[in-house]
């Protein structure tokens, strides 16, 4: 009987001292550095850096702890976002936020210990080169994604623009973006399904971006542009080409459409943002593994057109308002 009690006051003790181990290490630290690399400025991706320091700052001062941000821009260079991230790295920074795919793949590259969380990414798997990805990336890696119904965009231009069987779609985007070919494919195949002639119109970068969307006005009856951080830092350069020839342009997202499109199925970045700047906080506090963590989306995406682009186009708004669009905020100009 003594050894049996002797026992149970053992590993109570045990217990115990996990469990204040547990405790002490979830709440040891008040202050927390937080890196985020962005690759380019863009207000799309603006809109995802602010939603996370928003959500992470309140997430963390209603625990009563703080947060500091490093925050650098790649300006959309692949070789500086590896620079930042090794820099994150040094200073073993709490959490890094990556944010748009190349700076997830180079924060993916240089660490496998500091949680990283993604944001403005399309799809993890393509973007990781992840085989069988199921949703969860594993490891030190999750976040959120800023993929929109595909499906439901290409079927929304053809009921915008009444496109018939044999109607040519070309499909706009940067070669070196491997969540904008996802998008595409997606889009071609579900296009394709519905009797359109799709035409892929792959530009390497902002150089020839003019070039290949002139190519596309010439040889279609409406463009698609998926979500894609060229496009979106260049839409006045396509806005250039295709508003004079009158050629519609269904865009991926809102920015991209108010800079040169006349409809989307947008979420919100802001939202996203947000979304993971939660994530963060639950990381940072404890309170949920990273490894375990299943990709977050936004759950509410929102029909949008621009005023200005539909009245250019002959586009019926009144129609659009009924079908539940709402205006971008800034097109009516």
């Amino acid at each position: 009987m003594k050894k049996v009690l002797s026992l149970v006051l053992v590993l109570a003790l045990t217990l115990g001292m996990c469990m204040s181990f547990a405790s002490c290490k979830k709440d040891a630290k008040d202050h927390f550095v937080v890196g985020i690399i962005q690759l380019a400025p863009h207000p799309a991706l603006d809109s995802a850096t602010q939603g996370f320091k928003d959500a992470l700052t309140a997430k963390l001062a209603a625990e009563g702890k703080t947060v500091e941000f490093k925050y650098e821009n790649a300006q959309g260079d692949s070789n500086t976002c590896n620079t930042i991230v090794n820099s994150f790295v040094s200073l073993n920074v709490d959490l890094i936020m990556a944010n748009a795919t190349a700076a997830l793949a180079s924060a993916y590259n240089a660490t496998s210990t500091i949680p990283i969380l993604g944001t403005s990414i399309t799809e993890y798997g393509v973007a990781l080169g992840l085989d069988n990805f199921t949703g969860t990336v594993g490891g030190n890696v999750s976040g959120t994604s800023d993929l929109a119904p595909l499906t439901e965009q290409a079927q929304m231009m053809i009921d915008t623009l009444s496109l018939k069987s044999g109607s040519k779609i070309g499909l706009l985007y940067c070669s070196s973006e491997p969540n904008s070919q996802y998008q595409v494919d997606v889009v071609d195949e579900y296009l394709t399904s519905k009797g359109m002639i799709c035409t892929h119109y792959k530009f390497s970068d902002s150089n020839d971006l003019g070039t290949i969307t002139q190519k596309a006005a010439s040889e279609s009856d409406a463009i698609y542009v998926p979500t894609d951080n060229t496009v979106a830092s260049n839409t006045e350069i396509i806005n250039n080409i295709c508003e004079p020839l009158k050629m519609p342009i269904f865009a991926g997202e809102q920015d991209t459409c108010k800079g040169c499109g006349y409809a989307t199925l947008a979420i919100s970045y802001y939202n996203i943002g947000q979304v993971t700047g939660e994530m963060a906080a639950e990381i940072l506090l404890g309170t949920s593994d990273i490894d375990e963590m299943a990709i977050r989306y936004d759950s509410n995406p929102v029909k949008k057109y621009s005023k200005a682009a539909c009245e250019n186009l002959g586009i019926d708004i009144a129609a659009l308002e009924a079908a539940g669009y709402t205006m971008i905020e800034g097109t009516d100009k």
